[in-house]
């Protein structure tokens, strides 16, 4: 795997998001909470990708304790805009909270969640 430098945004105390490309693949490592205040930031990371024809993304999670109702919609918009079939998007690493939040909203079956990065990528 080639590696690459990293890009790091980060908005207050709250939410940290790391870029990097996985030959071709980019990976956003996200850290902190994703509520209704960092939200949109997590919806402008991913929206910039888009945006420079960067289609296969997986959000890495591990860091994540916790998400809202508007990081939900950020992942269904997501979802909905990488919809052709070249197009990727899945969540790796995530908490048992996470995950059981996604779970109780429906949202397991709407993208792929895979329990690594390693494996979300090696799939792909």
């Amino acid at each position: 795997m080639k590696k690459i430098p990293a890009l790091r945004y980060r908005w207050g105390n709250t939410l940290d998001i790391t870029t990097a490309d996985r030959e071709g693949k980019i990976v956003l490592s996200v850290t902190g909470r994703v509520d209704t205040s960092t939200a949109p930031e997590l919806e402008q990371a991913i929206n910039r990708q888009i945006e420079n024809q960067k289609r296969q993304i997986l959000l890495n999670f591990a860091g994540v304790t916790y998400i809202s109702s508007g990081g939900l919609r950020v992942l269904l918009a997501t979802a909905k805009k990488l919809k052709n079939p070249q197009d990727k998007f899945g969540l790796c690493c995530l908490a048992p909270e996470v995950l059981k939040i996604l779970k109780l909203a429906g949202f397991t079956s709407i993208f792929a969640i895979y329990p690594s990065e390693g494996e979300a990528l090696a799939g792909w």
